[in-house]
């Protein structure tokens, strides 16, 4: 349903693009979004989009280094992640949500679909 690519490992600094392909149109989601977790600690969203009007959401801590935007003649949605720092190695997840929300949804309990999530490592 989603698949996600694009993790790897990089250092300090550098960018990667992960990108989520949706078996159906963008369209049939009410929202897409990205998150992310970490060993022991809870699933955490970090940006979204909703496809109606493109509205999004960033955590404080990616604002001004990722970007979330989407082809929806790909059906598909990418994160662009840029200066990564060592705390934003975890499995990324992108997720959407069917039904209609107030915003952007930002709990994870609020979307339907999952992929299967692609590891992103950053060290020195």
């Amino acid at each position: 349903y989603l698949v996600e690519s694009g993790g790897g490992l990089v250092q300090p600094g550098g960018s990667l693009r992960l990108s989520c392909v949706a078996s159906g149109s963008l369209d049939d989601f009410y929202a897409i979004g990205w998150f992310r977790q970490v060993p022991g600690k809870e699933r955490e969203g970090i940006s979204g989009i909703r496809s109606n009007d493109g509205m999004t959401y960033y955590i404080d801590s990616v604002k001004g280094r990722f970007t979330i935007s989407r082809d929806n003649d790909k059906n598909t949605i990418y994160l662009q992640m840029t200066s990564l720092k060592p705390e934003d190695t975890a499995v990324y997840y992108c997720a959407v949500v069917i039904g209609r929300r107030r915003g952007v949804p930002r709990n994870p309990d609020d979307y339907d679909y999952w992929g299967q999530g692609t590891q992103v490592t950053v060290t020195s």
